[in-house]
């Protein structure tokens, strides 16, 4: 049987739990009072002088320049400013990833403020150089196009709101260009004198890469058995398919006298060494690029017209 003192220690127990309890009960009514206050506030400041949630967008991705060695990439980022005040731009996180894997990412501190009451797009610019990539992943090769996402992180400073961060995405495909494997398989006599030789070279021009290639212009060098005969810049027209091959016909100006013996040994029909450089400029579904071209060590030989005496049959090439 209880004892009265025990009893009444229960029962004070008892009491001073219900007292913590109402407690507890007043101060998270307190709480939440005040809580809702502010927020009620915070609705009626919004609604009388127009404070809102900025909203973002990736609008377009571009490649200003491609070449062999890097891509520069712009991401072009649509911020809408609803609020009667400047909000800064504190930092903005990138990221691009190619099927989950990191290609690069960066931040961008202080990067400016979007005007009251207005829309800005805002520019991140990434260079994405190839070395990097392909030292990291080995399956990505030269000529060929892997998907990639950007994410972006744009964080502001709203009044009323405080820091936000909006997350941003946008997909689309990289390529990683391989130059144009060309092959000069023979050369067209039009005019022969000792003083100026007319020729064309008969160029074959091979697209290694997985996208197709507009060629539109394109300078070179050329050089015969170790003479340079010169080149030219020319505007040339061409569509070269995805792995495919087109060919072009290239004219030079060259003095004979200036080859010595070597010019007899190619008049014979045997083979000419030669060596060709330049560039080629190509529009491609990612932008224009210019990639180099370059040929040595090469053999080709020469071909007469037939009014002069030559045959088809003489348009062989050698390797």
């Amino acid at each position: 049987m209880s004892s009265p003192r025990k009893s009444e220690k229960i029962g004070r127990s008892f009491r001073d739990n219900d007292k913590e309890d109402r407690e507890d009960e007043e101060k998270g009514g307190f709480v939440g009072k005040v809580k809702d206050f502010i927020e009620d506030v915070g609705d009626k400041i919004e609604e009388k002088v127009g404070f809102g949630k900025p909203t973002a967008d990736v609008t377009a991705v571009h490649f200003p320049h491609i070449n062999l060695k890097k891509a520069e990439i712009v991401a072009d980022v649509l911020v809408k400013n609803p609020n009667p005040i400047p909000i800064p731009l504190i930092d903005i996180n990138y990221l691009i990833e190619s099927d989950g894997r990191k290609l690069i990412s960066g931040l961008i501190p202080d990067a400016g403020t979007i005007h009251a009451h207005s829309s800005e797009t805002v520019k991140i610019p990434v260079n994405l150089v190839y070395d990097d990539i392909k030292d990291t992943y080995r399956d990505i090769n030269p000529g060929s196009i892997i998907p990639y996402r950007i994410k972006v992180d744009l964080i502001v400073d709203v009044p009323v709101f405080g820091r936000l961060t909006l997350p941003l995405e946008k997909k689309g495909e990289i390529p990683i260009p391989h130059k144009p494997d060309i092959d000069l398989e023979k050369i067209h006599f039009q005019k022969f004198s000792s003083e100026e030789t007319i020729a064309v070279l008969k160029l074959r021009l091979e697209n290694k890469n997985d996208f197709d290639l507009a060629v539109n212009g394109l300078d070179y060098d050329v050089w015969l058995s170790n003479v340079n005969v010169g080149g030219a810049d020319l505007e040339k027209c061409a569509k070269i398919g995805k792995n495919g091959v087109s060919y072009m016909d290239l004219p030079i100006t060259f003095r004979p006298k200036d080859f010595g013996s070597a010019l007899w040994d190619m008049l014979r029909g045997r083979g000419t060494g030669y060596t060709m450089k330049g560039h080629v400029n190509v529009d491609t579904p990612f932008g224009a690029m210019k990639l180099p071209i370059s040929k040595e060590g090469g053999t080709t030989r020469l071909k007469k017209n037939k009014e002069d005496g030559g045959s088809d049959d003489d348009n062989e090439n050698e390797d």
